[in-house]
């Protein structure tokens, strides 16, 4: 009869580890960055890498925001400053293949300050 209840249990902990919410940090973490990005808030992007321990260009790849990356992000909400910031984070030889520039003349941004920046990464300076 001890069977029973262990069984039981089981269930109610394997029901309640189905039913609860999980909450996704990646997806809270990608937000802030974002909302960093948009605030053009270089020290709090910074302080968020530093307190998780991350590198940007270990995680650049997987973070959108509103389906962009954090380049083209910066470049929509003229956030020069993080954008410089992140840019210089990233290889040269990612940045050169990112198509920033190419997207960022296409869409009429062509005269924000990251262009330039993002140039001299690549090494297709001025």
């Amino acid at each position: 009869m001890k069977l029973l209840p262990a069984v039981f249990c089981g269930v109610v902990v394997a029901g309640a580890v189905l039913v609860s919410p999980v909450v996704h940090a990646d997806d809270q973490l990608a937000a802030s960055m974002c909302d960093y990005v948009k605030a053009d808030d270089k020290n709090r992007l910074r302080k968020v890498l530093s307190d998780y321990r991350l590198r940007l260009r270990n995680i650049y790849e997987g973070v959108t925001c509103n389906g962009d990356s954090l380049v083209r992000f910066a470049i929509k909400n003229n956030a020069a400053d993080v954008g410089e910031f992140i840019v210089k984070q990233l290889p040269a030889a990612q940045v050169a293949a990112s198509g920033d520039v190419a997207w960022a003349e296409g869409n009429g941004f062509a005269s924000s300050p990251l262009i330039a920046v993002i140039k001299e990464r690549a090494g297709g300076g001025e």
